[in-house]
């Protein structure tokens, strides 16, 4: 559906060039939710801008169905864009257009008829949810509301491919979740692809079929979303997936645990798939003579899978410790002994 090859792209400044992306390549595709993630400087925006020409590589190509936009004319472009919808963190809307006129706007520029025109703009107004909202203007809205003002704009145009540039940072979390869940809803009855940025990583968990992590303009990591949960492999990787699985004071508390507990272990669990919502430390007090206590435990689901951690203390006889750690390992649970914060 969407490969990219070889694209790099260099701001030129006063003092030195900027070199914005390195040399990124990606396959992406139909009909998948995929996450480009990054921290703020990663480059992600500037790489998803150029999915549909609003900026232009210095260097690749970008192959959409076997076209490479990177080459096309003007004119043949702007017909290219038709068919690559695109949603915003600050929505974009026209403050003086009603919710239906917003989302007309794209279809009266590409020429559709009235009759048409109106019969589409009903039918997005009921797939993004805002029946009874056809005459409201922006300023009426929520956030929520303007971002599926935004969405239903962005799909006018019968799209194959949705770009999604931060569209929920700027929402609370429910909010946040309830706009995500259109996405998914969105991309079943469709089979639209998605392609969306974003610098939080329970946006990939919840939706995203495959994600790529990006830092200082480069992709250092990439894969189906429950794998790069269970073996992150790049320390970026590793903090973005410490946003769902671990509490912001672990380090701290783990801290206090190992200077209070001089025998024993604490150990970091980790459970993916069925395993992570069964009954395993019941199931290990009965098995091992130790004694356990839970210090924090959190389980994430994506759309392949749960993955889950738990921070346990255990103490007992060195050899019971040795043997719930194994019996642990013989149940495919991953098993981290903390020696030091």
């Amino acid at each position: 559906m969407i490969s990219v090859q070889h694209v790099k792209k260099i701001f030129p400044a006063k003092s030195e060039e900027v070199v914005a992306v390195k040399d990124v390549n990606l396959e992406i595709k139909e009909g998948e939710i995929f996450g480009i993630i990054g921290y703020s400087g990663a480059g992600k925006s500037t790489l998803i801008r150029m999915f549909n020409g609003l900026e232009m590589p210095t260097e690749g190509s970008i192959y959409i169905e076997g076209k490479d936009i990177t080459r096309m004319k003007e004119s043949k472009l702007r017909l290219a864009r038709q068919e690559i919808g695109m949603i915003f963190q600050h929505f974009h809307l026209l403050w003086s257009r009603t919710v239906y006129g917003n989302i007309a706007f794209p279809l009266e520029i590409a020429g559709i008829p009235k009759k048409e025109r109106d019969e589409r703009v009903r039918e997005l107004i009921q797939l993004v949810g805002l029946e009874g909202k056809e005459n409201a203007y922006p300023s009426e809205l929520s956030g929520g509301q303007k971002q599926r003002v935004g969405i239903a704009r962005a799909l006018a145009n019968k799209p194959k491919v949705l770009l999604s540039d931060e569209a929920t940072s700027a929402l609370d979390p429910d909010t946040t979740d309830a706009i995500l869940d259109l996405l998914v809803d969105i991309n079943k009855k469709l089979g639209l692809t998605i392609i969306l940025i974003t610098h939080e990583m329970h946006v990939i968990k919840k939706i995203c079929h495959r994600v790529a992590v990006m830092e200082k303009g480069k992709i250092v990591e990439t894969g189906p979303v429950l794998e790069v949960f269970k073996h992150p492999e790049q320390p970026v990787t590793k903090r973005f997936v410490g946003q769902v699985t671990d509490a912001e004071d672990m380090k701290e508390t783990v801290g206090r645990l190992l200077e209070k507990y001089q025998s024993g272990k604490i150990v970091k669990l980790t459970f993916v798939g069925e395993v992570a919502e069964e009954p395993i430390i019941s199931t290990l007090i009965q098995k091992q003579l130790i004694v356990v206590n839970i210090l924090h435990g959190n389980i994430s689901h994506t759309r392949h899978g749960a993955y889950g951690t738990l921070f346990i203390h255990m103490d007992g006889k060195e050899e019971e410790v040795r043997n719930a750690i194994q019996f642990l390992l013989s149940r495919q649970i991953g098993v981290e002994v903390i020696e030091h914060v």
